[in-house]
């Protein structure tokens, strides 16, 4: 086994040095002028998002006044990432100390030698601290390789001036109502069963009792969120009662995530291999069957789209990324959303099926070529553990630490909190270097189910690539059938719901 592993290594070593040959090619990105000196009192920090750079220089300033090493963060291109950061370390030029990166890379980072084990303590990085999610996200062989930073996740939208609108309507239209009198012999309501009091109109009463039945009205499952796009009269400006990017497999992935285990918990073992299963079948057999009901095809919506038709108000309901908050409110400032709307989490597939959605985590890494692995640590938990409550209003970032961000104490977060839910119950993205396509498999999976292909042997056929990958063995699975009743168990288009109430009335009249 040890052997194995040595292999591992000098494999992955052989392939970053021709991915150094390559890199050596191209211009390196320009960074202000440091003297030797200079470098040598302090910590290199590399990063490849441009947002992060006002507040990653803000808080080497602040770690610096603190008492702490002097900080020196350095953008740079997002090609090649790692293979630049092995390729500095080895050469002891201008090496990062830390680095943020990508969880499903830490794998390839730790094998090379440019990720150092962190937390032996076990101090910072512990459930009190962070969410499951994250802890596993930075987990690699049973140890923390990096300190979680901030995530990325999806979210339920919906427009809450529609629902208002439908709830306050329906409850003026029961409240018109005269009660009738009982005719005689009629029994009367029991008073175990007490009549709802519905307060006065205009009252702060009335409001607050219309903001709670908007929240019991949220979709908790597609059941419940089909049944009430089939019972919602839509205003005229409403062309789809629900829609997100088919395409992409960030957008599907909770249909699935719940039913799937590609690397174990943590996403770090190639001998833990589950695509196709039973659920995932029945799971994905669900999702085409949506297809029928919002009638829209994959290769006419993309994220974007999405978002400027939920703008525009002409979709009730939309899945998002926690970037919708700031372009809602770019949107509102500019005249150009007239709405309220409110987050909530992913529905769950059907009342016996759950959903869960995919999370990806940016860590701070500690490179471990580093010689001030000490005072890098210091840094990254300074930024993580202990100073990550202004990432967001800063960069936009959700933090994965669960103390840094008070989502009830203020109105500007109340809307993230369906983010950090999602994000504690989400499966990390899988770190196997072995299953990097994993993605594109899965993305194609979904499309060609989507399109109508077989769920279960799109399933199988993926199942199989990813085993031949991981064992270079070409690997064939027997196929597996749904049971009968499963295979109807579907989602019914309106023209379908219609005719069953239809037929269910023939039947009752005979």
């Amino acid at each position: 086994m040890k052997e194995n592993k040595r292999l591992i290594a000098v494999l992955i070593c052989a392939a970053m040095i021709i991915g150094v040959i390559r890199v050596g090619l191209k211009p390196a990105p320009a960074v202000a002028e440091v003297t030797d000196h200079e470098y040598n009192d302090s910590l290199i920090v590399w990063y490849t998002d441009e947002s992060m750079t006002d507040y990653l220089n803000a808080m080497a300033v602040e770690y610096h006044e603190k008492g702490g090493m002097r900080v020196l963060p350095r953008l740079q291109a997002s090609g090649e990432y790692i293979e630049s950061v092995y390729k500095n370390s080895v050469s002891k030029e201008d090496a990062p100390d830390v680095y943020i990166l990508s969880n499903d890379a830490l794998e390839k980072a730790y094998l090379s030698g440019c990720a150092a084990i962190v937390d032996k303590k076990g101090d910072c990085l512990n459930t009190s601290n962070f969410p499951e999610a994250a802890l596993d996200a930075v987990t690699y062989k049973g140890n923390k390789v990096g300190y979680p930073y901030y995530f990325e996740t999806c979210a339920l939208v919906y427009n809450r001036t529609y629902l208002r609108e439908m709830i306050t309507n329906k409850v003026l239209a029961e409240t018109a109502k005269e009660p009738e009198e009982s005719n005689e012999g009629e029994e009367t309501p029991s008073e175990e069963e007490p009549v709802e009091v519905i307060p006065t109109e205009g009252t702060p009463e009335f409001d607050e009792y219309i903001e709670n039945k908007i929240d019991e009205a949220i979709p908790s499952t597609f059941d419940e969120l089909l049944a009430f796009a089939d019972s919602y009269d839509a205003p005229e400006k409403v062309e789809g009662m629900f829609k997100w990017d088919v395409r992409d497999v960030f957008f599907n992935y909770f249909f699935i995530g719940n039913y799937i285990n590609v690397g174990g918990k943590c996403g770090d073992d190639a001998g833990t291999m589950d695509v196709y299963n039973i659920d995932a079948i029945r799971a994905m057999t669900l999702f085409q069957s949506l297809n029928s009901f919002f009638a829209f095809e994959s290769s006419d919506v993309t994220y974007n789209q999405v978002v400027d038709e939920f703008k525009e108000g002409k979709l009730v309901f939309a899945t998002a990324t926690s970037d919708i908050v700031g372009r809602l409110a770019e949107a509102a400032e500019a005249g150009e959303f007239e709405y309220e709307y409110g987050l909530a989490m992913i529905p769950d597939i059907s009342e016996d099926m759950v959903s869960r959605s995919l999370s990806v985590t940016e860590a701070i890494v500690v490179n471990a070529y580093s010689d001030k692995g000490d005072e890098a640590e210091k840094f990254a938990r300074f930024l993580t553990c202990q100073n990550a409550g202004g990432l967001y209003e800063r960069t936009g970032k959700l933090p994965s630490a669960l103390n840094a961000i008070d989502y009830g104490a203020d109105a500007r977060y109340a809307y993230l909190k369906a983010f950090a839910d999602e994000y504690s119950y989400s499966v990390p993205m899988p770190k196997l270097m072995t299953t990097s396509n994993y993605w594109l498999l899965l993305e194609d999976a979904f499309a060609g189910v989507w399109s109508g292909k077989d769920a279960s042997g799109t399933l199988k056929k993926l199942a199989e690539q990813l085993s031949a990958q991981i064992s270079g063995e070409n690997v064939l699975l027997e196929y597996i059938m749904l049971p009968k009743e499963v295979e109807e168990v579907e989602y019914l288009d309106e023209d379908a719901l219609s005719k069953q109430a239809k037929d269910e009335d023939g039947n009752q009249s005979q």
